[in-house]
């Protein structure tokens, strides 16, 4: 995966390709940030589950840790796009609406994954689209309660560390509404907290 100007280009391998597409590849690995392969297998399971899932990722989370899960804003502004960003058809120069998130359990407190959003905000119908901006609803609700027709699209898979070291494993999916793509969010799950949840099992 590369990146051009902070924006997010999925660039996929063919195991990536393999595993976002049908959910198992014999074999199949990953790179690490330093560009080892680490193995598919080696993941929790419930992570590899998490991955490749077109449902709403707050939900199966509540169901797997059993608690409440609420998606906390940490930031939102509107952006011009510094370069071309094909997964939904955005252009120099257009605008988007950028939002930074994280999933929090709201009775152990624990983050789950942090998500960063770029949203075609003009194809959303206008009744949702000022709620979506007013942070009244969140992706997720918009999508399961508009009655919209849409599908999530997962277009690569990889392994990141933040500065201290600590590895999350990364998802880059698209949300297509009527037809066209509107949404694209990268999350990321810190693999620790993962680990550490199978083993508890």
């Amino acid at each position: 995966m590369r990146r051009d100007d902070g924006r997010i280009i999925p660039a996929l391998g063919s195991a990536q390709a393999t595993f976002r597409c049908d959910g198992f590849v014999r074999d199949g690995t990953i790179a690490t940030p330093d560009g080892e392969p680490m193995s598919l297998q080696a993941l929790p399971p419930f992570l590899r589950a998490l991955l490749v899932t077109d449902g709403t990722v707050t939900k199966i989370l509540e169901a797997y840790f059993w608690e409440p899960v609420t998606v906390e804003t940490i930031a939102q502004r509107f952006e011009a796009a510094a370069a071309a960003v094909p997964a939904i058809d955005l252009e120099p120069g257009d605008r988007c609406l950028i939002r930074d998130a994280r999933l929090l359990g709201v009775d152990s407190g624990r983050s789950f994954a942090a998500a960063c959003s770029q949203i075609r905000t003009e194809l959303i119908p206008e009744d949702l689209r000022q709620r979506l901006i007013d942070r009244e609803i969140g992706i997720g609700v918009l999508i399961r309660d508009s009655g919209l027709e849409s599908y999530r699209e997962v277009l690569d898979v990889g392994l990141d560390a933040d500065p201290a070291g600590h590895l999350a494993v990364r998802r880059t999916y698209r949300i297509i509404i009527e037809r066209r793509p509107v949404i694209l969010i990268t999350e990321r799950f810190p693999l620790a907290l993962y680990a550490a949840g199978e083993a508890a099992a």
